[in-house]
């Protein structure tokens, strides 16, 4: 599917790091876009949203309040809507593991609803975000997502003869994300300490231009029920310290509850159903409308090897403390400096 003027496009939880870098690339590239709809629960982001993309100076956009805990505000926000993506969620693993009924009805339920309002309107297309923490899961948050992704990926199967498919786009950490760990790290360093969780932990490292970049693929390529990876590079929290903090001291905290050493996106058991497309790998539906095989042929991919694992600790790239130090200046403070 091709995004053009004509297209109308809605981005559930769009005031939200993801949204907003998504909605700025869109405006950017079609001003005059036919319908581009935020749809959140927070009136206050929604506002200081509408002052850097106003409706005078771009007519398609509209902010709508709503929660994708409500089916029925679904169904009335998807009316007219092509391509739909979901960004809502609840995404911090320790409020995930003190609240965790609040995650399920959000980041469950929240999904089932965007299935059933999008079987019930004209959407022709949703993309669903994902999160590292989905493949083998050891806290709530991965585990909501993981069942997220599945409602996802299993929907295609009761599409009908709609015109209407669902995929996913699974990355792992973004850089200078709400709540990551180098914003924290910029505001701790003047403290002279960078608390580590575990000296050995690694994550893996994605800009949001290149998320943006990566569903905006999705939406052109995806044939409905892959979960799409990003081949990205990998960091040692050590040299996240290292690059912002060089002088600091780095107390070792451990790891909070919930939390794993090394983030895994493809594990082993996924990888009879994975392919490599060169920059992202494919997991595929066991169950789908097409063949591992009809897909490789007409996507130029390649099935992965038996055993194959996709994780942060095993990565091909490691950033060096200068890349980071580069790539914090780029996308996180121009001004920074050590």
């Amino acid at each position: 599917m091709k995004i053009t003027e004509d297209t109308s496009i809605l981005v559930t939880g769009g005031t939200g790091s993801f949204g907003k870098k998504f909605v700025g690339t869109i405006l950017e590239k079609f001003p005059n876009i036919k319908r581009l709809v935020i749809y959140s629960r927070d009136e206050l982001k929604q506002f200081e949203m509408a002052q850097i993309f106003p409706q005078s100076k771009y007519p398609g956009i509209r902010y709508f309040i709503g929660d994708v805990r409500d089916q029925q505000r679904l169904i009335r926000a998807f009316e007219r809507i092509d391509i739909v993506i979901h960004a809502a969620a609840l995404k911090q693993v320790p409020t995930a593991e003190y609240n965790p009924m609040e995650c399920i009805r959000t980041n469950v339920l929240g999904a089932e609803n965007v299935i059933e309002a999008s079987l019930s309107t004209g959407v022709k297309k949703v993309i669903a975000l994902s999160t590292d923490k989905a493949a083998a899961p050891i806290n709530l948050y991965g585990a909501t997502k993981l069942c997220s992704d599945k409602l996802f990926i299993a929907a295609n199967n009761i599409k009908g003869i709609r015109n209407l498919s669902f995929s996913v786009v699974r990355y792992g950490n973004v850089m200078g994300s709400r709540g990551s760990v180098i914003p924290f790290f910029l505001d701790k360093r003047r403290e002279g300490i960078l608390p580590i969780t575990d000296p050995a932990m690694t994550r893996f490292n994605i800009s949001l231009e290149e998320g943006v970049d990566m569903v905006l693929w999705a939406i052109k390529h995806a044939w409905g029920g892959e979960i799409f990876v990003p081949r990205i590079p990998s960091y040692l929290i050590t040299d996240v310290a290292k690059a912002i903090g060089p002088d600091c001291e780095y107390p070792v905290v451990g790891i909070r509850p919930g939390e794993k050493i090394h983030e895994e996106m493809i594990t082993t058991s996924d990888s009879f159903t994975t392919v490599d497309l060169g920059h992202y790998y494919a997991i595929l539906p066991i169950q789908g409308a097409y063949s591992i095989e009809e897909y490789c042929k007409k996507m130029n991919a390649k099935p992965v090897e038996p055993g194959f694992s996709y994780n942060s600790g095993q990565n091909e790239k490691f950033l060096s403390i200068g890349e980071l130090q580069n790539l914090i200046k780029l996308h996180i403070d121009p001004h920074f400096s050590v």
